[in-house]
């Protein structure tokens, strides 16, 4: 793969085979409200993708059960034939019921299904990494995840899959997955309120092994954000961009994923993870309780 541009905060991370911007797009929120449906305006969902792309992100994670195929396909008709140094993250193992709900799908045949499904609303033959995703719309629960995870090595070894990954996950569901097969990622939600996975993020740092956080303001209390706002605005700048800052410092194996579906969002966003925090501002933003 070409080496993307490195203008972007962060630098560059070794994903797998491919150097992917830590800097990244998440592509969720492309579709309707509550994440199914179509977007509300299609001609500006394809904008904010090409904007990315334009901007030098190489590093986009969807899932075929946002819409669901919504924003799938959005990116296929957005950038489809893909830049050689795009490299695109996908998950399986939940799907959505009428509801809008996230019942979880994780039998072989699910799994398998799902794969299918992403290669063909992709217009791909091989995914360049699928992340398992356990646990509930609640956050990880306890338990193996073998037969699931092994499916999908199977599905890799027929070339459907480059590299695996997990989510949702306790430490332990990563030791297990990575006793069976090599993973290059684990997306799990952390942020400041949220350093449950504080010494995960640093094991898997040793190992070359990126972190990948979902919900980089999710769950914070009223005290936690009065917190993060008095820091933010001392500094000038707004608590998702000290928030988006304080990830890209906290170490270099965390890849930023922030979704948003306004091009004038995205370039706020990249301004605010380029944020440079002070040594007092960090010791601040970690006094934060947790």
């Amino acid at each position: 793969m070409n080496t993307p541009s490195t203008t972007l905060p962060g630098g560059t991370w070794t994903l797998g085979d491919a150097v992917v911007t830590r800097f990244g797009y998440g592509a969720m929120q492309l579709s309707g409200p509550w994440v199914m449906g179509p977007p509300g305006d299609h001609d500006g969902a394809l904008a904010v993708l090409r904007e990315a792309v334009g901007l030098g992100i190489t590093h986009i994670d969807t899932s075929d059960a946002y819409g669901p195929r919504v924003t799938n396909e959005l990116i296929r008709e957005a950038l489809h034939p893909y830049p050689e140094s795009l490299f695109i993250a996908t998950k399986v193992g939940a799907t959505r019921d009428a509801q809008g709900g996230w019942p979880t799908a994780r039998r072989p045949e699910d799994l398998r299904r799902q794969v299918q499904e992403n290669l063909g609303s992709l217009g791909v033959e091989t995914l360049d990494l699928v992340n398992l995703r356990m646990g509930d719309a609640q956050g990880p629960r306890p338990g193996s995840l073998a037969e699931a995870f092994e499916t999908l090595v199977g599905l890799q070894h027929e070339g459907l899959i480059r590299h695996l990954g997990v989510s949702n996950v306790t430490g332990e569901q990563v030791a297990e997955a990575r006793g069976i097969a090599p993973i290059v990622c684990v997306q799990n939600m952390y942020n400041l309120a949220h350093r449950h996975d504080d010494d995960l993020v640093d094991h898997l740092a040793a190992d070359g092994i990126a972190y990948v956080p979902f919900f980089p303001l999710g769950g914070f209390t009223p005290l936690q954000s009065e917190a993060l706002s008095r820091v933010a605005t001392r500094l000038g700048a707004t608590p998702m961009a000290v928030a988006l800052a304080w990830l890209m410092q906290r170490s270099p194996n965390i890849l930023l994923i922030p979704g948003t579906s306004s091009a004038a969002h995205l370039r706020e966003n990249i301004t605010g993870a380029g944020l440079s925090l002070s040594g007092a501002d960090v010791a601040e933003l970690d006094g934060i309780d947790h």
